[in-house]
Parts: structure tokens; sequence; C-alpha cells
């Protein structure tokens, strides 16, 4: 994968994808959102600024918005006049530098004063590695932003929803898959497919393992009745990072599928055997 070296926020947190507050309260607290300005704030790296900032003026509608720096962010995120969608890289357990970056929508307010772990947190989905992002983390940008949306509006309606993201992101997904051309590129399989795993995915005649060219332009063209796979992990993954795997109904750029996997030296990053052999059939 062809990265570009991006200088990144040097805001680092351990925010995790799939914590959760109490559900009594989740949906209760987003009911403001639709009323509330939501900043942007943009690092001061000119290709993820651009890229974030284009994105957001295409695809967020849920709210008014305005985009503002990390200084700006450091003085208004007490405010509870405002949501914040704001790009941190993440360490996770187990991680002994930042792997991932993530984008992750918080709400202004007094315990922010404590610092950005102590903000609610709404959704936080990843948009590339720590180090770096790469020309394809930026192709799906977009799809990301318009699941922020997707995932807050529904969560405004139901307390399930708000408690279990990952849950809602994946629920139905073998039905959205069904019938479908499924492209994932060869470079976003785990090394845990051995060379019998990918013979018996030769069986699958909708499922398509492609150069990441030719899966990136599926999902340009937006190719109807078509899935692309996507995955995005640390620059330099090792035993104790996440990676993430993600699917796209190309059609519609929606975000359908959303997991992740701690790597290992027997499990690298990448789609899994176990996450491949329905798919196609």
């Amino acid at each position: 994968m062809k990265k570009i070296i991006l200088s990144l926020l040097t805001l680092v947190v351990s925010l995790s994808l799939f914590a959760q507050g109490q559900v009594s309260t989740r949906k209760h607290r987003l009911l403001d959102f639709p009323d509330k300005m939501t900043m942007v704030v943009l690092s001061e790296n000119e290709v993820l600024s651009a890229a974030l900032r284009q994105e957001v003026i295409n695809v967020w509608t849920a709210t008014t918005f305005e985009f503002c720096t990390l200084e700006q962010f450091e003085k208004l995120k007490t405010s509870d006049k405002y949501y914040f969608l704001v790009p941190v890289e993440s360490r996770f357990k187990g991680e002994k530098e930042p792997g991932i970056t993530l984008l992750t929508l918080v709400k202004g307010g007094p315990e922010a004063a404590k610092g950005i772990g102590e903000m609610h947190e709404v959704v936080s989905l990843p948009i590339g590695a720590a180090m770096g992002t790469s020309e394809r983390d930026l192709l799906y940008l977009g799809a990301l932003i318009q699941a922020f949306q997707d995932f807050t509006q529904e969560a405004m309606k139901s307390e399930a929803v708000a408690y279990k993201m990952s849950t809602w992101f994946n629920d139905g997904f073998r039905k959205t898959a069904e019938g479908k051309e499924i492209y994932i590129a060869q470079e976003d399989l785990s090394s845990a497919c051995s060379p019998k795993d990918l013979e018996k995915l030769k069986g699958n005649p909708r499922l398509h393992l492609v150069e990441a060219d030719e899966a990136d332009e599926v999902y340009r063209n937006g190719t109807p009745g078509a899935l692309v796979g996507y995955v995005i992990a640390p620059f330099l993954p090792g035993p104790g990072s996440l990676c993430y795997k993600l699917f796209f109904e190309a059609d519609t750029h929606r975000l359908c599928y959303l997991e992740r996997h701690k790597i290992t030296d027997k499990k690298s990053e990448g789609f899994l055997p176990s996450e491949l052999k329905s798919l196609g059939k």
C-alpha cells in the first residue's frame, strides 16, 4: 500500500471504537445534535485537512458546521453549544505506539476541561494509519463521514443503536451481500488466509480477489450491485496492534460492515478466512 506520510495531529488519546456509555443516557444526550453547530477540527497537514474539508462540504447535511484549528478546539471544547468532529491518534491496550487515526464525534461540555477522553463520545471511525494516510484512505473518507451521520441520526431514535454501534453497522450484512459482487484487494487479505483457503475462495463466483486499483475503481465508479472491502491498519503493524475491516456499497458509498481484530504473529492485518468463506455464494 503506497503511503503519503502525513504530519497528523499530535493529540494522542486512548479511545475505544466500541466504548459506550450508559444505555439510559446515550439517546437522551444526543437529542440536541441537530440544533448544535458541528465544528470540524483540521490538523496542520494540508493534504489531510483539504480532504476532510472537501468531504464534509460534499457530504455533511445533519447539522450546520464550521471548520476550526486544533487551537480553537481547545478553547471551544468546554462549550455545550458545539459537537466536534476531531481526528485523533489512538493507542489501544497492547499497543506501544498509536496505530490508527480515528475520526471521532464528541459533544462539547464542561467535562472537556479534563481532556478529550472525558468528553461524551458519540461515535469513532478509523480513517487511516497514525503514521501516515494513504491515497486509498482518502478515497473512502467521504463514505466514513456519511457513516457518522447515518449512525448518529439512528442513535437519536434508539437506545439499542446508540449502545451498540458495530452491531448496527453489521446487522443484516449477510443479507446486504446476497446476490452482490464482492471485490477485495489481495493486499487486504490477512496472512491467515492460507493457500488452501484461497483455493476454496476461487469457487465463489461472486467473490473477486483483485488488485487494489481495480477494487478502488469499482467503488469510485459507483458500480451497482457491488460491495468493496477495505482494510485500515497501522503503518507498521505488529503484535498487539488493531486493524479494521470495512465493506462499502459501491453505488451508495454507504458503510455496511465494520469489524476489527488484534494482530498476532499468526494473524496479520486484513480480512480473515472466517470473514470471507460465506461471501459471494
